[in-house]
């Protein structure tokens, strides 16, 4: 499973101009509007919650836990939703 340190460079790395992809949140946010998922995006929105449980999981303070989250917050506003049908999320 990929660390969240390499999210952040595939995110930052994207070049200016070439458009926001739809993103974890985006999902959410269509999936609460009403509009039905596809099998895929509900695929993702799965593999990105274990993946979140896991990371959150694994903490051993609080203050690592709040930094930890404060990241998976972005991750899930710029991360393209296709980065989490990768084989290394869903293991």
């Amino acid at each position: 499973m990929a660390f969240k340190g390499d999210l952040f460079k595939k995110i930052f790395a994207k070049e200016l101009g070439t458009g926001l992809a739809n993103s974890i949140n985006d999902l959410r946010d269509k999936e609460f509007s009403g509009i039905k998922l596809s099998p895929e995006e509900r695929f993702a929105l799965s593999n990105f919650d274990k993946y979140r449980i896991t990371i959150l999981n694994s903490q051993e303070n609080e203050d690592h836990f709040h930094q930890h989250y404060r990241q998976l917050q972005v991750i899930a506003n710029l991360t393209d939703w296709h980065e989490f049908l990768k084989e290394e999320y869903h293991k």
